[in-house]
């Protein structure tokens, strides 16, 4: 694979990359390790963007700070890569393709708007897990740009559980469920980003920086709440736990492996706790 799951450097404008975890540190900005919305949200939202998909951003941001001072629109992302999925199903149940089908084409187009990113880290981590004899080789493993059996696999089975999930939707039912699924997994990594330890004293997941208690709670607040606009508030409510305990559970297997927390480990936090959220969701209409 290549790279770290909530670390790469990105283009800010159509003649400019920049590297942004190392734009600045919490150090240099006393208030950049928040993570709340500040007068400068709308930097925010766009470095948020920026990092998290490929889609651009319409002006240069100008204040540029760690990533994860930006935490707070994280989910804001995760409601558009949400409706794009969504769309997608929809326009391709109208074609008149099968509900699998309709399910791929959904999953595939949120993947090309992120740029795998988050699927990125969860193979990585799966490789570095699985292949890796101690912490030390496990981190090694998943910084190599290649990808295992292990990672194979988990992708394989990630996209193929949440494809029969989606599957067993309507149209209407899937647009929703993908907003409310992207939208909490994307809310709850800030929290476990602030609550475990770097797994290593380097590493572009340290150089994306720590949100502080604001910037995971208004995360979560926006995850949950959008999912409790679109869904039943009993469906919102269950979606959001099967969210939180898959990033529990991801936080709590690395700090046993590695230590604590990497870039990958993050990006697979979001895949486990989207398909945990889609899961919930599916139980609810399809029942």
């Amino acid at each position: 694979m290549s790279g770290e799951g909530y670390t790469r450097s990105t283009d800010v404008t159509q003649s400019e990359t920049i590297d942004m975890t190392h734009s600045a540190s919490p150090e240099s900005d006393p208030g950049a390790g928040r993570g709340g919305p500040t007068t400068r949200w709308f930097d925010e939202l766009g470095l948020a963007t920026v990092f998290l998909t490929r889609l651009p951003w319409p002006l240069p941001i100008r204040d540029l700070r760690p990533l994860m001072a930006a935490s707070w629109a994280f989910p804001v992302v995760g409601i558009v890569i949400g409706l794009i999925g969504g769309v997608a199903f929809a326009v391709a149940d109208t074609l008149g393709l099968p509900g699998g089908a309709s399910a791929l084409v959904s999953l595939a187009a949120a993947a090309l708007a992120t740029g795998a990113l988050h699927e990125d880290g969860l193979a990585d981590m799966a490789d570095g897990f699985g292949g890796g004899r101690d912490a030390e080789g496990k981190r090694r493993i998943m910084r190599d740009s290649r990808i295992g059996s292990y990672g194979v696999l988990a992708l394989i089975l990630t996209v193929g559980f949440k494809a029969a999930c989606l599957a067993e939707l309507d149209a209407d039912a899937a647009v929703l469920a993908m907003i409310a699924a992207h939208t909490l997994a994307r809310g709850v990594v800030p929290a476990l980003a602030r609550s475990l330890p770097f797994a290593a004293g380097d590493g572009l997941g340290r150089a994306a920086g720590k949100p502080g208690r604001t910037g995971a709670l208004w995360a979560a607040g926006i995850g949950v709440g959008a999912a409790l606009f679109v869904l039943p508030a009993g469906i919102g409510i269950a979606a959001a736990l099967a969210a939180g305990v898959a990033a529990l559970g991801v936080g709590l297997l690395a700090r046993r492996q590695i230590g604590g927390i990497t870039g990958d480990v993050l990006g697979a936090a979001e895949q486990l706790a989207e398909t945990a959220a889609l899961a919930a969701i599916t139980i609810y209409f399809a029942t």
